[in-house]
């Protein structure tokens, strides 16, 4: 039946989501979805949203979710014009390919990050070019003094987890004024420094974040952007020539009571930092080379260990973490940061596999 496709679908390499294994009782740390529930705010922000009978849900929501803007705006000091909200953060970063990164000149990215960046730019036809990590899997923003029309990683950087200093994201801001510098924030909150704060400062930089990690959102797909009005008028004029109505009712108060409620945010956040300071210790007391890292997900090797076949005897166990079967990363396990508890069950696991 492909006879039927568009040529640009014969063209496409899906990209490949973490599984969500059907198993019984899975310790599942391969998708970097926070071990701990959602602040009970939204919970309760939900039902009053629903109300007795649902009536709510028969009206479409509001298409500029004006007051979830507002909430995120305040909470990070700008103003809502300068926030966009989409159905979580890849839906904002489509449109912004679309919006942004398609000109005459190659947009850059590191040959080792989210891997559906090269899935877009092929989607959208944008023309890239991949600019290598040094041999500690750092960033080094001098290697991206090349011509381009636009730069874009995260920060942390995924799959490693490894932060970029502020003061470095400011060098390239300053050094690519022709260009948009898109800095994806999803897992900031674990340790990095956001680079929003810069926005009033630099018109070329849009900074992207996500509820789906430090917030426990990930099953109401809620994304944002920031940055200059003219960079979000791009994005509104996209998503309104594609999808007018992007988030949900229930997605936008959910969001809204989420950033409300600041001290479930940071206590969830400091649990989650701990735990991977004690995981990042226990794997390299069991032999493993761990990435410095400030998400919630630690990068790891073990040279005497194929890592191809620790993920297959670790999900024997039940225990399921993740694998990229790339260049230069193909001996690395990428372990999302759980439970006190699903760290033990892990680190114990791999004892017992290595030992034996």
């Amino acid at each position: 039946m492909s006879r039927y496709w568009s040529d640009i679908v014969h063209r496409l390499t899906p990209y490949v989501p973490g599984e969500q294994p059907a198993l019984a009782h899975p310790v599942k740390l391969n998708t970097n979805e926070n071990p701990y529930p959602p602040s009970p705010r939204v919970l309760a922000a939900i039902r009053e949203e629903l109300g007795p009978a649902g009536e709510s849900l028969r009206r479409y929501p509001d298409p500029t979710a004006q007051k979830l803007r507002e909430t995120v705006a305040a909470y990070h000091a700008i103003r809502a014009d300068q926030v966009f909200a989409g159905n979580g953060s890849d839906e904002v970063l489509a449109l912004t390919f679309q919006a942004l990164l398609k000109h005459d000149k190659p947009l850059l990215f590191p040959d080792i990050t989210y891997s559906f960046y090269p899935t877009y730019a092929r989607l959208f036809d944008v023309e890239y070019q991949t600019i290598p990590l040094d041999d500690a899997f750092a960033i080094n923003v001098d290697d991206y003094a090349v011509a381009n029309s636009g730069i874009l990683f995260p920060n942390p950087n995924a799959p490693t987890g490894r932060p970029l200093p502020l003061a470095d994201i400011e060098r390239l801001l300053q050094k690519n004024p022709d260009s948009a510098v898109v800095i994806d924030e999803a897992y900031v909150d674990f340790g990095a420094q956001s680079a929003v704060t810069l926005i009033d400062r630099y018109p070329n930089l849009l900074v992207v974040q996500t509820v789906s990690k430090s917030r426990s959102l990930a099953g109401m797909r809620v994304g944002f952007a920031f940055g200059n009005v003219e960079l979000i008028d791009a994005l509104n004029r996209v998503k309104d020539s594609f999808n007018s109505y992007p988030l949900d009712r229930l997605a936008q108060v959910a969001a809204c009571a989420a950033y409300e409620d600041d001290e479930w945010f940071r206590d969830t956040c400091a649990k989650v930092i701990a735990s991977r300071e004690r995981l990042a210790a226990g794997l390299t007391e069991l032999g493993f080379d761990v990435v410095p890292s400030a998400a919630n997900l630690l990068f790891a090797r073990h040279n005497g260990h194929d890592a191809a076949t620790l993920l297959s005897r670790l999900r024997e166990r039940e225990i399921i973490v993740r694998h990229f079967n790339a260049p230069r990363i193909d001996q690395h396990l990428r372990i999302s940061v759980g439970t006190d508890a699903e760290c033990d069950v892990l680190l114990d696991a791999l004892r017992a596999i290595l030992n034996a």
